[in-house]
């Protein structure tokens, strides 16, 4: 029947019930608490998925690498840091804000529907290396 969900389909309310958390899995080699966190947020969505995905909630977290924003703005103006942050990165450039929104998509999506506990890593190769 046209317009109908198929039965394995996540009902809508569940849509609304998902968690998303944000970690940045490398953190930093001059910044060591900002590492220790984003590894906490790393190992709290695996947590967080393990004790919620029998309750039909996803909780998956998206990694970015280094994203153009306003936040980052002191580094790209840093001639020497930000040619040694572009080099690293196998793409070869910063993310724009949009790179990361397929993931978001993705994660927001019946697609990620058996996907719990995942850290989508989201940085043009950077892990990758």
């Amino acid at each position: 029947m046209p317009g109908r969900r198929p039965p394995h389909a996540r009902p809508r309310a569940r849509q609304d019930r998902q968690r998303r958390l944000a970690a940045r899995v490398p953190g930093g080699i001059l910044v060591p608490a900002y590492a220790a966190s984003k590894g906490g947020v790393a190992q709290l969505t695996k947590a967080l998925a393990n004790e919620w995905a029998g309750k039909g909630v996803n909780v998956n977290a998206i990694a970015p690498g280094y994203v153009r924003t306003d936040n980052t703005a002191p580094l790209q103006a840093d001639p020497v840091r930000n040619r040694s942050i572009v080099d690293r990165i196998p793409a070869g450039r910063w993310a724009e804000t949009s790179d990361i929104a397929g993931a978001v998509v993705f994660l927001c999506s019946p697609a990620s529907d058996y996907v719990h506990g995942h850290v989508l890593v989201v940085d043009g190769g950077w892990m990758g290396r």
